[in-house]
């Protein structure tokens, strides 16, 4: 089927652009160890990223937000993580390639994401900056995803309209934040959920390369 041809893309992040999870995980493993608690396995941290650091580390750390250690511990993932979120993490195949040839075509492109803003704004910068104007992530005064403020902020920075914009993800977070903000969705297959959860959770179309949204 012929991918409808759009004005504005917004894509998530992680999972999407980014293959990021080895990072996260040792970023996650690093903040455990260092505190005492059990290292998580790949798989384990697959499952529990997609809505943010906090609730990343909330479903790592025994007992969540509720252990009197889980400050200090996201404090110091937070740290790790921003002198390590390049160790390992790099963008999908085909992902530069879409970017550019989007690019040429004209399209206005941003990324939403729930890692924190200054995480989001270095990798989008090292990996994306020819191609990403406009990055946002979580901070204080903007709710998170899938509420959707960061979206809005988005195509306000952009200086477009939401009409012929489409949102592009990879988790249940993205199809509610498309849906919030009354967007279309396209659901990635190469991220971090597979297309029986992504169907479970109302995604409407599925891509299995990049080059499928052109």
């Amino acid at each position: 089927m012929m991918m409808k041809e759009y004005d504005t893309y917004v894509f998530d992040l992680d999972g999407t652009l980014l293959d990021t999870l080895a990072d996260l995980a040792q970023s996650c493993n690093h903040a455990l160890v260092a505190h005492g608690l059990p290292p998580r396995t790949l798989e384990e941290v697959r499952l529990f990223v997609g809505n943010g650091v906090k609730k990343l580390m909330e479903r790592a750390t025994p007992d969540g937000e509720q252990n009197p250690l889980f400050a200090d511990i996201l404090a110091e993932f937070r740290r790790h993580y921003l002198s390590h979120s390049l160790d390992h993490t790099a963008p999908y195949p085909g992902i530069p390639e879409l970017l550019a040839e989007l690019c040429r075509r004209r399209k206005h492109l941003a990324v939403v994401s729930n890692k924190f803003q200054p995480a989001t704004q270095a990798l989008c910068r090292h990996f994306f900056a020819p191609y990403l104007s406009v990055a946002i992530g979580q901070r204080e005064d903007i709710r998170p995803k899938p509420a959707p403020d960061t979206v809005l902020e988005a195509l306000t920075q952009l200086g477009v309209p939401s009409t012929n914009a489409v949102y592009i993800g990879d988790s249940d977070v993205d199809i509610a934040t498309a849906r919030n903000s009354n967007l279309p969705c396209v659901s990635v297959l190469w991220g971090f959920r597979d297309s029986d959860f992504l169907l479970r959770s109302g995604a409407t179309t599925l891509i299995s390369h990049p080059a499928e949204l052109l």
